[in-house]
């Protein structure tokens, strides 16, 4: 029988005066949403659900009747639930031996009991009418879907039941299942879906069963009286109880700082500070409870690959994205494999010493010779799988030509390229106009030197042709992308650490009546010293040969403070980072039935999962990001320090674009923005996705919040926003740009917000990191050496041998292979991925609403005109920086695309 633990308000009804026993505790449920336009059309249930002789075998038996619905009579109303479950793709044979078990249990009735909730009251319990049944006989397998099983529940409802708004599922197998959804037929010759996409845990691991809403959206103050307590018994299980480390089969969503980035326990040099907190203020992380580690206390023990880090039970992969991922992850170690064996052979890591060294890696693979295998067989103890690995290794040891360079070997090179990549590369949001003369740090004075910058009037308008600096900022074609004041601060540090070499930068850019963004001067700061007055370098483009060379390390060293700000600020902190605690807010506060919630859920897929990769393998002390950008170990503190000057309010598209005075209001431009540079192509586009999104969800909040108070009577939404702020951003709870949460406007504008940081902005930064990135002497992630001065011992090396100088200050051979394998997966699709304005097939019935429905049509229609717009627009010859000979379309913000490394499509949510 089912464990259950009884209490006064559990939920009780009566049937032809034979009494049913209490349901158990409840669990609450997730529902995975996913959104399309394409097809509405039901290839599993639909088909079989009509189907009476389909499910003849499927009646319940005398016995079943003893657990669900007592005697019936001529009043009565018989109904069936269609269960559907997915399993595993690939099983192996224990498996396989298992699932055969549970597929027999199921058949005879003895392996899943689903109990189904009325929203109508039970005058005497005061909760609602409930009848339960076990499953019994399995339905044919659908067509071209091996993995998807069915199974049947018959129900005997009384006249009086009412409309079931809830099933309560309890799995008495001894391991979870992925249910797909339950669908009640029969019922007033109209079916009834409860979508669940979610992982049902084996009573033997919590004894409470879960519960499903069916797809009709609900405000709080809307419930159904039968269903009021299962929506706050939902909400109540969700949020745990802050206590205790969290296990695998767990749903529990609670908040934590960023304290298990360190290995103290292992390395004294892997410690790293706490983040989230008044000394380094940080957005929190979903909370594993993990123990304290035993020489910090202030820090949480970790677990380091494979062992995974705990997520709520339904964030984690599905099926086909793990597989994916690791055959990325498989990929990297093939790539860093070589390269890390030949390193160990020289003792050392080895720099480029020519360009075609570089180009090997796409031609021809990086591959050691007969010899070198044996060495390493000898020295390294290698067995002979890996001898096989190495030797068949060749293939995958191959990368693909990075988009940046596959029409055009040599744009790397070119200064109008450099420009280009801060309007239409994969860090285009942090040009900005130049306002004023004489450029000015924020930072102390007593610690930083000046704070007037040695970039000039008179040494700009030596680039500006005969044009005066005041006209230029007058017409505003003065721009900049600003490092100084970020990285100053860390630079000491930084150049430190071996191997590391790093000033803060300031680039200014000259917009050309012709429509050609150039930069013209390059600012490379020092912190100043007690023997040293002089840290700040000025640089300008020039044509003699030495300073062409010149002017080509300094481009270096921006590129590379651009990839670290890029990484750490603008994608793992703006996007990553700061969603996390909308995610969980979302679980804690929204019941599954709340319009926001279904409205929200397709934009959290997989991104605590991915999250939590980050914090063990990636931002971790020690890991990737550490090994291959210039911060090193203090690449987390940056991040940290960045944070002090987010604004949630800054974070909408065009809010940001004003605030860097790239755009201007304008009423008459469309979208109401009109940009300075037209030929930008990460707003213009932007500006599509981001009206669209706004439109939809506008329409979306109009048709939920109809009168004048509703979202300010909307406990649940009032809760959420409060928890966003006052938890999730703790340390920016008290600050004053927070949006009110009063009209339906505010609720549209922070909603379209959110959504657009999980799709298009995070589209827009992170898939283009191969193909800009992908090719190192482009987009360096660190420099090892400093620029040589004439009074230099190198400066002769420099000027005998300039190409090897810019060589060996890149990335060595190990850590450019490495970067580019992470980035290569980092900007892989999955073939599951969910894309902006799609529907998965599993996943159509997300909502009751044909209204919604209609208005989600509209959306995904708008979608296709946009990407029909962009693909002109990359045909626009007129258009600079999107077209050109050699030139890479502009395509990180087209909606669709494939599976792999495409640089192109919007997925819904954060999922890599």
């Amino acid at each position: 029988m089912l464990a259950f633990k009884p209490k006064p308000s559990s939920l009780r009804s009566t049937f032809s005066g034979t009494a049913l026993r209490p349901p158990p505790r409840l669990y609450g449920v997730p529902v995975l949403l996913s959104f399309s336009r394409t097809t509405r059309s039901r290839p599993l249930v639909r088909a079989v659900i009509s189907d009476d002789k389909a499910v003849e075998s499927a009646k319940t038996s005398p016995l079943d009747q003893k657990h669900s619905n007592g005697s019936s009579d001529s009043s009565s109303k018989q109904v069936k639930a269609v269960v559907t479950i997915k399993k595993k793709m690939k099983e192996n044979i224990t498996e396989k031996i298992e699932n055969q078990w549970e597929m027999l249990m199921n058949g005879i009735g003895r392996g899943i009991l689903i109990q189904l909730i009325s929203e109508e009251i039970d005058p005497v319990t005061n909760s609602g009418k409930s009848v339960e049944a076990f499953v019994r006989g399995w339905l044919p397998k659908p067509p071209e879907h091996d993995n998807i099983l069915q199974y049947v529940a018959d129900f005997t409802l009384p006249s009086d039941f009412g409309r079931p708004g809830a099933v309560l599922i309890t799995n008495q197998h001894a391991k979870e299942f992925h249910l797909l959804e339950i669908v009640i037929q029969d019922f007033d010759g109209v079916p009834i879906y409860f979508p669940a996409n979610t992982w049902i845990h084996s009573r033997n691991d919590n004894p409470e069963s879960r519960i499903i809403f069916r797809n009709q959206a609900y405000l709080p103050s809307q419930t159904p009286p039968g269903l009021k307590d299962l929506r706050r018994e939902d909400l109540l299980s969700i949020r745990g109880n802050g206590k205790g480390e969290r296990m695998p089969h767990e749903r529990i969503y609670d908040y934590d700082v960023y304290n298990d980035l360190g290995k103290p326990d292992k390395e004294k040099d892997l410690a790293r500070p706490v983040l989230g907190g008044e000394e380094r203020p940080y957005p929190r992380r979903c909370r594993t409870g993990r123990p304290a580690s035993k020489i910090d206390p202030l820090c949480e023990s970790r677990i380091e690959k494979p062992h995974p880090v705990y997520v709520p039970r339904d964030e984690a992969f599905e099926e086909i994205k793990q597989d994916t991922f690791s055959a990325g992850r498989l990929k990297a170690l093939l790539h860093n494999l070589v390269p890390l064996m030949a390193a160990t052979l020289s003792s050392s890591d080895i720099p480029f010493t020519c360009f075609s060294e570089i180009d090997k890696l796409y031609n021809d693979g990086f591959i050691l010779k007969d010899d070198e295998q044996r060495k390493l067989g000898d020295n390294l103890f290698i067995g002979n799988m890996m001898k096989q690995v190495l030797n068949v290794g060749q293939k995958l040891l191959k990368y693909e030509i990075p988009a940046v360079i596959r029409k055009d070997r040599f744009s790397w090179l070119r200064d109008n390229e450099f420009a280009r990549q801060a309007l239409a590369g994969v860090n285009p949001v942090n040009i900005e106009i130049l306002k004023e003369f004489p450029i000015l740090s924020k930072l102390d004075p007593a610690i930083y030197g000046p704070p007037e910058s040695v970039i000039t009037k008179e040494l700009i308008e030596q680039e500006l042709h005969g044009m005066s600096v005041d006209k230029a900022l007058e017409e505003k074609r003065l721009f900049m992308v600003d490092f100084h004041d970020m990285l100053l601060p860390f630079i000491k540090r930084i150049n430190n650490l071996p191997g590391r070499k790093s000033y803060a930068s300031r680039t200014v850019f000259f917009y050309t009546k012709t429509g050609i963004l150039r930069p013209i001067a390059i600012e490379l700061s020092l912190p100043p010293t007690p023997s040293s007055n002089r840290n700040k370098y000025v640089y300008t483009h020039g044509h003699d040969a030495t300073t062409y060379w010149i002017w080509k390390l300094a481009k270096a060293h921006v590129c590379a403070n651009d990839a670290g700000v890029h990484q750490l600020v603008n994608h793992w902190l703006r996007t990553h980072a700061c969603m996390e605690p909308y995610i969980i807010a979302t679980h804690r506060q929204l019941s599954s039935m709340h319009p926001i919630y279904k409205l929200l859920h397709p934009h959290m897929r997989y991104t605590l999962e991915i999250n939590a990769l980050a914090r063990q393998s990636l931002i971790n002390g020690g890991g990737i990001i550490e090994a291959s950008f210039s911060p090193g170990k203090y690449a987390m503190e940056l991040s940290a320090a960045a944070y002090e000057s987010w604004r949630f309010d800054r974070e909408a598209l065009p809010a940001d674009l004003i605030h860097r005075g790239m755009a201007v209001e304008d009423p008459s431009a469309p979208g109401g923005l009109k940009l300075l540079i037209e030929d930008y192509p990460y707003a213009a586009d932007g500006l599509l996705i981001w009206s669209a999104v706004k439109e939809w969800v506008e329409s979306y909040v109009e048709h939920f919040y109809t009168e004048p108070d509703s979202v300010t009577s909307d406990v649940e939404l009032q809760a959420w926003w409060s928890e966003i702020k006052n938890r999730g951003h703790h340390d920016k709870r008290n600050e004053p740009w927070w949006p009110k949460l009063a009209t339906k406007e505010d609720l549209s504008g922070i909603l379209t917000t959110m959504i657009w940081t999980a799709s298009g902005q995070h589209a827009a930064i992170n898939f283009g990191q191969y193909p800009f990135g992908g090719y190192m002497p482009n987009r360096p992630t660190l420099m090892r050496k400093l620029i040589p001065q004439e009074t230099n011992p190198d400066f002769e090396k420099f000027m005998q041998n300039p190409q090897r100088t810019f060589l060996s200050s890149l990335p060595t051979q190990l850590q450019a292979t490495k970067i580019m394998a992470v980035q290569d997966t980092l900007s892989t699709h999955s073939p599951d991925e969910e894309y902006l304005g799609k529907m998965n097939e599993f996943h159509s019935s997300w909502i009751n609403d044909h209204k919604v429905l209609q208005m989600f049509d509209r959306f995904a229609a708008k979608l296709e005109e946009i990407e029909e717009i962009i693909n002109e627009r990359n045909k626009d010859i007129r258009l600079k920086n999107r077209t050109g000979a050699g030139i890479p379309p502009y395509e990180l913000l087209l909606p669709s695309s494939g599976p792999g490394v495409t640089g192109r499509g919007i997925p819904n949510s954060i999922s890599i």
